[in-house]
């Protein structure tokens, strides 16, 4: 098995909006226009982050019609794993980053929400999207 980059995983953590988009796929696949109106930036900026995650090989993407929907990977290395792991129980212990996943839950659920305003498909957990791994 070909090592894992380690210095490149750590580059991609070393940022909070990428930490942030981290924290809200760590139980579920989203839609990249729920991270432009939960962080609250614009969609060019989020895209580049999220390419950034993809090339550090922690986050896989997938089209579905207009929409882009992206996930979290584990890294195959264990010792890269063990850092995602880490990561990932560190966010949940953050309160503003906490505050991100409630603002995420009213962009999809609450009243005029993007499913309701943009037609935009809600968040898949983890788990469900097996198929399209």
């Amino acid at each position: 098995m070909k090592k894992y980059p380690l210095e490149r995983l750590f580059q991609a953590l070393a940022d909070s909006t990428r930490l942030r988009l981290i924290n809200l796929m760590a139980a579920q696949e989203i839609c990249v226009c729920y991270f432009v109106e939960v962080i609250d930036a614009p969609q060019p900026k989020i895209s580049r982050h999220l390419a950034y995650l993809r090339r550090a090989g922690i986050v896989a993407a997938r089209r579905e019609g207009k929409w882009m929907h992206y996930r979290l990977v584990t890294p195959a290395d264990p010792h890269a794993a063990a850092v995602m792991k880490t990561t990932l129980d560190s966010l949940k212990q953050d309160r503003d980053l906490q505050s991100d996943l409630s603002r995420l839950n009213r962009a999809c659920c609450g009243p005029k929400s993007l499913v309701q305003v943009l037609g935009a498909p809600l968040p898949r957990q983890a788990g469900k999207t097996a198929a399209a791994r």
